[in-house]
Formats: C-alpha cells, sequence, structure tokens
C-alpha cells in the first residue's frame, strides 16, 4: 500500500503533534485541566509569613543616557529599583497601600541616603509614592 504525498504529510503532521503534546505533558507544560501551568514569578513570605519593610523614594527623573551599574540605560518609561546590595535582576515584589507591583533590581548605586529603594520615577508615580515613604517588599520567585 502506497501513501500519495499529501497523506504522507498529513501522517508527519500527526506525528509532530502527538510528539509536541507528548513534551509538554513530560515537563510539566500543561496543568492538570489542560491550561498552561502558572508561568508568572510569585512572591516569597518574608520570614514569619509576611513582608520586609523598607524606606523608599523615587531616584528622580533620568539624566540624559543615565547608565545604571547593572548595565542599563535608563529612560522615562523605565521601570525597576535601586538597591545597594540586592543584585542585578533579583525579582521583588512591591507594596504601598492598595497596590503590589512585580519589578526588579536595575541598579546598585543610590543616589540619596537615608532609605533602603530608590525607585524610578515612573514606578514610584505608579505605586503613589511622594517622597521617602515605608513599604513593603517580598522577594520573588517561579
Amino acid at each position: 500500500m502506497s501513501l500519495t504525498g499529501l497523506q504522507r504529510a498529513v501522517a508527519l503532521a500527526a506525528i509532530a503533534l502527538l510528539a509536541a503534546v507528548g513534551a509538554l505533558a513530560l515537563s510539566g507544560g500543561l496543568g492538570e485541566d489542560g491550561a498552561g501551568a502558572e508561568s508568572g514569578p510569585r512572591p516569597v513570605p518574608a520570614p514569619g509569613g509576611g513582608w520586609y519593610s523598607a524606606l523608599a523614594g523615587s531616584r528622580g527623573p533620568t539624566g540624559d543616557a543615565e547608565r545604571t551599574t547593572c548595565g542599563l540605560v535608563l529612560t522615562g518609561r523605565s521601570l525597576g529599583v535601586s538597591h545597594p546590595t540586592l543584585p542585578c535582576g533579583a525579582k521583588l515584589f512591591l507594596s504601598y497601600g492598595e497596590l503590589d507591583v512585580l519589578t526588579e533590581v536595575i541598579d546598585n548605586r543610590m543616589k540619596q541616603g537615608g532609605r533602603q529603594f530608590e525607585l524610578t520615577q515612573r514606578l514610584a508615580s505608579q505605586l503613589g509614592i511622594e517622597g521617602t515613604q515605608e513599604i513593603e517588599w517580598r522577594f520573588a520567585t517561579r
């Protein structure tokens, strides 16, 4: 029995589809209900199940082609935080008032003293932070 070109193409497509579904199932890419597994970062509770507290404020407007110690060039659209010791790229959840946001460390150089985090002007605006305020934060994990 000989297969035509179209029949071969359909058979190969079916085999490829089965292989892809099998690979997803083995890698945990599908949840029990067939939907994608939870893929976004989740907050990691601080010891005792809560949040860490810190003082935070805006780092102010970005300079012309301002480069961070993490190697990024900041613009007015940049979102992130500066922290003197957390590693570049560390993912964090910040909480202020009723808002929680996921962000990352983009700089290790602080512009002002007296606070633990400096937020890009855009991030501070999104959170509604004016001046220096107490925030809560957690590390994020997948």
